[in-house]
């Protein structure tokens, strides 16, 4: 027998977070034999992409607040994922992906590929596309946007 079907939700904010929490549960599951969470192979491949950043620049590119940020980056970093140091300013950090984090993500790839294909398969091809454009879009407007509370 199959779970009901969950009703629609009239707030954008609710239905996006309940989307966010069942992907990030099958991410997870998907993830667990390379011994990675979620947000944590996030961070890894974010900073394959982007190089060196400070840790006020990747907290806000990921759009992550200042206290799961530094709780995910001091397991990748006790894990020896990241490397980590001063910046010009003693108070800044700035971060990037050690070897080691290098290996680890290159070890998580093929289990979030798979996943990826299964889930784009699942979707089709364009509102894969579309799905992806959509998020990307509405991230940057909000973090653009000046919304009156």
């Amino acid at each position: 027998m199959s779970a009901p079907r969950p009703p629609s939700l009239p707030c954008l904010c609710a239905s996006l977070r309940r989307t966010s929490r069942k992907l990030t549960q099958i991410y997870e599951e998907a993830l667990r034999p390379v011994g990675l969470r979620a947000t944590q192979f996030t961070v890894l491949q974010f900073l394959s992409l982007a190089g060196e950043v400070s840790q006020l620049q990747l907290g806000q590119m990921l759009a992550m607040d200042s206290t799961t940020l530094t709780r995910t980056l001091t397991i990748l970093h006790r894990h020896g994922w990241i490397a980590k140091h001063r910046g010009k300013d003693r108070r800044e950090w700035r971060l990037g992906l050690s070897r080691s984090g290098e290996k680890q993500l290159q070890n998580a790839l093929p289990y979030w590929e798979k996943l990826q294909a299964d889930l784009r398969t699942q979707l089709g091809n364009q509102r894969w596309d579309q799905w992806m454009q959509m998020t990307h879009d509405l991230t940057t407007i909000l973090a653009e946007a000046t919304i009156p509370n």
